[in-house]
């Protein structure tokens, strides 16, 4: 986790928190879930992990970047929601 990284746990709403990927929803029921974070996964200076982000083991993610939804593993994250694969 690079300085000034933040991980959210609640939403501004104060709603359920859902984990969203490009084919499923997950409904968890609660208010409060944080990030989780595989193995090996580097996260920039001041990025933020929104409620109910996942991000895959072996990925990166770009500094200032603000995170949401399911990441792959093996994935780099850019800035407006750009991923790319690792080769």
């Amino acid at each position: 986790m690079g300085a000034g990284s933040i991980t959210s746990n609640v939403k501004s709403d104060k709603t359920n928190v859902v984990i969203k990927s490009d084919n499923e929803t997950l409904e968890t029921g609660i208010k409060k879930i944080g990030a989780m974070a595989g193995d090996y996964v580097e996260v920039g200076c001041n990025s933020v992990l929104n409620p109910g982000t996942v991000v895959g083991r072996n990925s990166n993610i770009y500094p200032t970047s603000c995170v949401r939804g399911v990441i792959p593993e093996n994935s780099i994250y850019k800035k407006d929601d750009t991923i790319i694969s690792k080769k």
